[in-house]
């Protein structure tokens, strides 16, 4: 069983939005490789948050989530630009909050 909390909801939709660009980059034209790479990496960290026995964790997969779509960012292909983006602000929202860099009462 898990809380629903906001944590939650930030990483599930950073790392469903990530899956979903890179499935848009494995079905476009161009860099197939980095849309493989993120496509394995985002279920992982989307997995992760629920199945406690995936190797590495969340925080590490969170990371390279956030690595990944960087790269993606910077290859960039024919894709959009707007789901990448979002994907890497609530990544990097949920790495930050996550390690107590910045406390918000009420959602970390």
């Amino acid at each position: 069983m898990f809380t629903l909390s906001w944590l939650l909801v930030i990483a599930l939709v950073g790392g469903v939005l990530a899956l979903i660009d890179g499935i848009r980059r494995l079905r476009g034209r161009g860099t197939s490789i980095v849309g493989i790479i993120e496509v394995i990496v985002a279920a992982l960290f989307v997995l992760s948050l629920f199945l406690p026995g995936i190797p590495f964790g969340s925080l590490v997969l969170g990371i390279a989530t956030l690595i990944v779509l960087v790269v993606a960012l910077i290859v960039r292909g024919r894709t959009g630009l707007s789901i990448t983006i979002a994907a890497i602000v609530l990544i990097a929202l949920w790495l930050i909050l996550v390690n107590r860099w910045l406390v918000i009462p009420g959602i970390n």
